[in-house]
């Protein structure tokens, strides 16, 4: 049978409708279609020794990793930036009922590795650490720019994911604008706050963790879970465990956990899923939003289905795999030691 569930996050709607895919427990990890790709392609601008072909760089971390390279991870501007400094101001024009403003931001692409072959699921987790470290690193410079609204650092993985280049890399776009998707969550979680006092989404943080019932892994500083109301087959959030608002606030130690968290989970899929394309986004509270109200997670959505008529017609996903067996599949998949 299936059921209507409410996102306490968003205040969507979701139909878990499992009759209409087959059993978590059915699924049998499919051998990916991606080619065999050469640890360094001389034609890929990426990889060590082409990076004069990239666009200005403001940061590397590491030695990288054996391979030759000076760097484990490099953030350059982005060749097609969707907003730049370049536009000084983001003062809004109006006329009548147009308004506009000129495209103020920032736009990185994060290199995740030298290596050209490597999945972010298959990396060393020392190698996941340092890329955690860098989106904190690039988080912080972003929002040292009073200008800056709200920073969005995300993944795509796979052609249904968006990705256009094949080596491993990470964006980070940063806004001077929040989006009213953004706007209206953040307003569900304040008037939770302002009314019980209590963050909601340490409300569920603790209850899921108790239940253990779609609890993915857990640490000392993270939480991993299918949510109750996942909108999509096997889609998971990673939470911290402690309250805050934002990415940038992580600790070296949480770090280290975040790392550890996402080696494990992503690896689940890698080997449970076959690979399957996907993106990652950090959800962290824009600069307007209280520190109490937020609390920031990283939701990893694999792209296992197609949004439809009726999602696009109603705001309303269809979710053919209930979480809790997608959560107790995922469980039972083993990561190999590295």
């Amino acid at each position: 049978m299936s059921e209507l569930r409410l996102n306490v996050v968003t205040k969507e709607w979701v139909i878990i409708a499992p009759e209409r895919g087959s059993s978590p427990r059915e699924i049998k990890p499919q051998a990916s279609a991606r080619p065999p790709l050469p640890v360094h392609d001389p034609n890929c601008p990426f990889c060590p020794g082409n990076e004069r072909e990239t666009e200005t760089e403001v940061f590397r971390l590491g030695n990288g990793e054996g391979d030759g390279s000076d760097w484990a991870t490099r953030v350059v501007l982005n060749r097609y930036p969707v907003l730049s400094r370049e536009h000084v101001s983001p003062d809004q024009k109006h006329h009548g009922l147009r308004h506009s403003l000129q495209g103020f931001g920032v736009h990185e692409v994060i290199i995740d590795t030298p290596r050209h072959d490597i999945a972010t699921a298959r990396m060393p987790r020392s190698q996941i650490e340092t890329l955690f470290r860098t989106y904190r690193a690039r988080y912080r410079a972003c929002v040292e720019d009073e200008r800056i609204g709200h920073v969005v650092i995300f993944k795509n993985h796979g052609l249904a994911a968006g990705t256009s280049l094949i080596h491993p890399h990470s964006q980070v776009v940063a806004t001077s604008v929040v989006s009213y998707q953004v706007r209206d969550r953040i307003r569900t979680l304040e008037d939770h706050d302002a009314l019980y006092g209590q963050c909601v989404l340490c409300q569920m943080i603790d209850q899921e963790a108790t239940e253990g019932v779609r609890v993915i892994h857990i640490n000392d500083s993270f939480v991993a879970f299918v949510p109750y109301a996942a909108l999509s087959p096997f889609h998971v959030w990673v939470f911290p465990l402690r309250h805050m608002a934002r990415y940038g606030e992580l600790t070296d130690d949480e770090v280290k956990d975040l790392a550890e968290t996402m080696h494990i989970v992503l690896g689940k899929l890698y080997f449970g899923l076959g690979d399957p394309d996907f993106n990652f986004v950090i959800r962290s509270a824009p600069r307007t939003c209280s520190a109490s109200a937020f609390h920031w997670y990283l939701s990893i959505v694999p792209r296992l289905g197609r949004t439809a008529g009726f999602e696009l017609g109603s705001g309303m996903y269809v979710n053919d795999r209930a979480p809790e067996e997608a959560a107790e599949f995922l469980q039972s998949v083993a990561v190999p030691a590295e």
